[in-house]
C-alpha cells in the first residue's frame, strides 16, 4: 500500500507514510481506517511522512476534501514533511484549506524531517 500509518499511543502520535504515487483515494481510505481504530486518539499529533512519494493524485478540490474533513482534533499538530517541490506545495495547499476549515488544527510542512520533530516536541522518530 503506497499510504498507511502506524499508531504510536504512548508517544500521542501517529505516523502515516507514503511511497511512490499516493491518490486521493488510497488518502482517503487511511483517514477512514484511522476513524474506527481503537488505538487512534483524535488528540493525538500527526506526521505524514512524503518523503518517498513522487506524486501525488489528486486534484485541489480533492486536496481541499482531505483536508476539510480532518479526523483531528483542533489541539492536533500535523507535520507534513516533503523532499519533492511538487509534493510540498500540495502539502502547502492542504495547510491552507486546513486553516480556513470549520474544524481547524495545527499544519506546518517542511522540506526537513528533523525540524519537522522539533515542532512536535520529539527527538527522533520512533522506531
Amino acid at each position: 500500500m503506497p499510504f498507511d500509518y502506524t499508531v504510536y499511543k504512548q508517544l500521542r502520535l501517529v505516523i502515516s507514510t507514503g511511497e511512490g504515487l499516493v491518490t486521493w483515494q488510497e488518502i482517503k481510505s487511511r483517514q477512514d481506517q484511522a476513524k474506527t481504530d481503537p488505538n487512534f486518539d483524535p488528540e493525538f499529533n500527526q506526521i505524514v511522512d512524503f518523503r518517498s512519494v513522487t506524486g501525488l493524485d489528486m486534484s485541489g478540490e480533492q486536496t481541499r476534501l482531505l483536508a476539510t474533513r480532518s479526523i483531528f482534533s483542533p489541539k492536533s499538530k500535523r507535520a507534513f514533511v516533503a523532499t519533492s517541490s511538487a509534493v510540498f506545495g500540495v502539502a502547502r495547499m492542504w495547510e491552507t484549506y486546513t486553516e480556513f476549515s470549520d474544524h481547524p488544527n495545527e499544519v506546518r510542512v517542511f522540506y526537513d524531517i528533523s525540524a519537522a520533530l522539533q515542532w512536535l516536541g520529539l527527538e527522533h522518530m520512533p522506531s
